[in-house]
Parts: structure tokens; C-alpha cells; sequence
């Protein structure tokens, strides 16, 4: 039994830790000033951040089947980091879609 509470702690400490580096890097991003390009600059900026979290998340669990990587929480938490981006992607398409429909059929 102490085994497994020992397991469950250094879970709930990679899972704190992930947690903790995701909110610096929030910060970090927000404190930034407004860059150049608006609109489209920051959709692909959003994006190509997708698109990362996706590539880390892929070589991560290449690198646990592989018996490089050991730590499973690790492992998961990237792939929820990168589930969870692309849900949002696709949910911000869905909206600018029906947004364009709605503009198309708005009487003139």
C-alpha cells in the first residue's frame, strides 16, 4: 500500500509541476506586448503552437514505447495538453464558420 501512495504522490507532483509550467508560460505570453499583423498573425501563431504540442506529445510517447521515457504521467500529460489544443482549434474554426454563414446571409 505504500508503494502505491508513493506512486500516487509523484504523479500528483509531475501533474503539479506540468500545471505550474503551463501558468508561467501563460504569463509569459500575456505579459508580452501586442506584436505586429493582428487578427491572422495571432490565429497563426495559435496554430503553430497546436501543431507543437502535437509533434512533443507524439515524440514523447515514441520515447515511452521505445523505454527511453519512464515517466507515464508525463507521457499523458502531454498528450491532454495536445488533445485539449486541438479541441480548441477546432472549436474556434466551428465558430469563425458559422460567423462567415451568418455574415453570407444577412440580408443587403
Amino acid at each position: 500500500m505504500s508503494q502505491i501512495g508513493g506512486l500516487k504522490f509523484q504523479i500528483d507532483q509531475t501533474h503539479l509541476r506540468s500545471l505550474l509550467n503551463a501558468q508561467e508560460k501563460m504569463a509569459a505570453a500575456t505579459s508580452q506586448p501586442a506584436q505586429e499583423g493582428g487578427f491572422a498573425a495571432r490565429i497563426e501563431e495559435g496554430l503553430k503552437s497546436v501543431a507543437n504540442a502535437q509533434t512533443q506529445a507524439s515524440e514523447i510517447a515514441k520515447a515511452y514505447e521505445m523505454g527511453l521515457e519512464n515517466d507515464l504521467s508525463k507521457v499523458m500529460i502531454q498528450q491532454q495538453v495536445s488533445s485539449l489544443g486541438f479541441q480548441l482549434t477546432l472549436n474556434v474554426r466551428n465558430k469563425a464558420l458559422s460567423a462567415y454563414k451568418d455574415i453570407m446571409n444577412m440580408p443587403v
